[in-house]
């Protein structure tokens, strides 16, 4: 597993100076995409509420990349030079957490960690399929499954949804076809045609979102029987934000030294 340490020119963190100290633990701040929804920033508030009350004691912040407050600059210079991991509240890697996140923690004193994205974890699929049975879902002959998720332009992101697809595949032990809501290929309605002139009756869609919003939505309205909520408070999401914090804590970090010469995890 790789995990980020963000660097500057005049400022190290590393594995010599993120353990310990006596500022308490490492914050843990989840990062957010940010949603005109305001269904989102509700949903993200109460997921961190989760968080809280599993780890009591543990700093918990909240920051977005964009379109909500507080973004993850206000939310990092708020911190100082205290140490915090950084946990993508994202569930694959994509240009958000290769590039805007590192690039934005660097431009500040923390001595941040970026961990890894939600996904592909087993978690998450705990999470999908829980979702799923809320919303109805129980295992027949010819069923299958659309894993309806936003889509990037990075082929990573298609690679990680990809495996989530096959683990929830595993899972569920039906077929289960990754499919885009923007930019990739491909779209919700073309996976769920396919499946249909393959021979399967009922699709159920999956929603591959951290939280309410237009993606979500259409991806719904696209479905022609069931589809799950969101991922959101599933507990299994809650203990999945503490699992990459721990991770990014106990791994040893690759040091990126300048914000120009920030590469793709």
């Amino acid at each position: 597993m790789t995990v980020t340490t963000v660097t500057t020119a005049t400022r190290t963190t590393g594995t010599r100076c993120f353990p310990g100290g006596d500022d308490g633990p490492p914050a843990l701040v989840v990062v957010a995409h940010g949603s005109r929804d305001p269904r989102a920033l509700r949903t993200v508030r109460a997921l961190l509420d989760r968080v809280r009350a599993r780890r009591p004691g543990l700093p918990v912040h909240l920051g977005h990349i964009e379109l909500n407050a507080p973004l993850l600059s206000d939310t990092l210079a708020a911190l100082g030079d205290r140490r915090a991991v950084l946990v993508p509240l994202l569930l694959s890697r994509g240009y958000h957490v290769k590039r805007d996140i590192p690039e934005t923690a660097a431009a500040f004193p923390v001595r941040a960690r970026v961990a890894r994205p939600l996904g592909p974890h087993p978690l998450l699929v705990d999470a999908l399929h829980g979702r799923l049975a809320e919303a109805g879902w129980d295992r027949r002959p010819g069923d299958a499954v659309v894993l309806a998720a936003a889509g990037s332009r990075d082929p990573d992101s298609a690679t990680d949804t990809g495996r989530t697809a096959r683990l929830l595949a595993a899972r569920l032990g039906v077929p289960v076809v990754p499919a885009y809501a923007t930019t990739a290929a491909p779209t919700v309605p073309a996976a769920l045609a396919a499946l249909d002139s393959a021979g399967h009756r009922r699709i159920a869609v999956a929603s591959c979102f951290t939280a309410p919003g237009r993606f979500a939505t259409e991806c719904a309205a696209a479905a022609p029987w069931t589809t799950s909520a969101p991922l959101g408070t599933h507990p299994a999401m809650a203990e999945l934000l503490l699992r990459r914090y721990e991770e990014a804590l106990s791994d040893t970090p690759t040091p990126l030294r300048t914000r120009a010469r920030l590469q793709p995890a």
